[in-house]
């Protein structure tokens, strides 16, 4: 099943989604809809919307709450990337400005806060305590993984166990949210509840894992964002921690430095040494690992087209090239 397919499993539902989410970006202040519509409007996946619709209708979940919960997810979701990209300094994101780099940190920071608020705001309309319950307590978790992730910036000795938190936090916990909230929402059965909450952590962490991969061996025009950020702002992602662990000495050293350093000085060099060393192999292999458990959690769901087209997503979230 190719990308458009999926897409075409929830079209009805994806289309009012994006209706609710322009009609949600609605502020008597100017600059809070310029950069709203800015954001939303910059061509990203959806990748979460889409799992919460996916998982809804495998679950034969029927009625608008479903594109509710899924605008709710986006709204959270495109809060964090505006506040990431302040934290980060990201100049790059979908191959255009930041909104940062257009109107400056603080409306970025002040606008990604309405984004949290009016997420809420829906929420409440849901009606749903477990619902409620889930998507507080993410925001939560997604917050301490940013901060643990600053915390580990520019820290070589990083270790794989702690990325693997970072990463858990920062993102996987999002996707966890989406399937989550979506099976709650349509009153799945407790092991069908569980079974989906699980797609949606390893389909989070696989998604994760190819994104680091993605900043060695990427190129920026299909990323939309510049190779080697991560690089740039001294975060050991697994390709890095990998590697000083099996790579000679001096490119182990070499790796440190500019860990330490940030920046892109080295950057050709380094993209050699995760190469050459099977760090990006290591870190693929682990992001497999991740699709095939995301896979596994789907088997006892009745067949149906949102089914496979979950079996689908996590295939193309290792597969892909952005």
């Amino acid at each position: 099943m190719q990308v458009k397919e999926i897409y075409e499993v929830v079209a009805e539902d994806f289309a009012r989604v994006n209706a609710l989410i322009l009609e949600q970006l609605h502020s008597d202040v100017p600059m809070v809809e310029k950069i709203g519509h800015y954001i939303i409007e910059s061509g990203g996946k959806r990748m979460r919307p889409l799992l919460v619709l996916l998982c809804a209708r495998a679950l034969n979940k029927a009625g608008d709450d479903k594109a509710l919960l899924a605008g709710v997810i986006e709204f959270l979701h495109t809060a964090t990337l505006l506040h990431d990209d302040v934290v980060d300094t990201s100049d790059l994101r979908r191959g255009r400005p930041t909104a940062n780099a257009k109107w400056g940190n603080a409306p970025s920071v002040l606008v990604g806060d309405f984004l949290y608020s009016r997420a809420f705001q829906m929420m409440v309309s849901l009606r749903d305590l477990k619902v409620m319950e889930i998507l507080s307590n993410a925001t939560c978790v997604i917050a301490e993984g940013e901060v643990l992730q600053l915390m580990n910036v520019k820290n070589p000795d990083t270790s794989e166990a702690k990325y693997m938190d970072v990463i858990k936090g920062k993102t996987a916990m999002l996707f966890e949210a989406s399937s989550h909230s979506a099976a709650v929402l349509s009153q799945a059965s407790a092991a069908d509840e569980d079974a989906l909450r699980r797609y949606g952590h390893h389909l989070g962490m696989a998604f994760q894992l190819i994104d680091d991969i993605l900043d060695y061996q990427g190129s920026t025009a299909e990323l939309g964002k510049n190779v080697g950020d991560d690089l740039a702002e001294g975060k050991p992602t697994l390709p890095l921690i990998y590697a000083m662990a099996n790579a000679s000495s001096d490119d182990a050293q070499l790796i440190r430095q500019a860990i330490r350093k940030g920046g892109v000085e080295h950057l050709e060099q380094i993209c050699k040494i995760v190469q050459d060393c099977g760090a990006l192999d290591y870190t693929l292999q682990k992001a497999l690992a991740e699709r095939d458990a995301a896979k596994a959690c789907l088997q006892n769901l009745p067949d149906s087209p949102a089914k496979s087209a979950l079996s689908a997503l996590a295939d193309i979230a290792v597969d892909r090239r952005s």
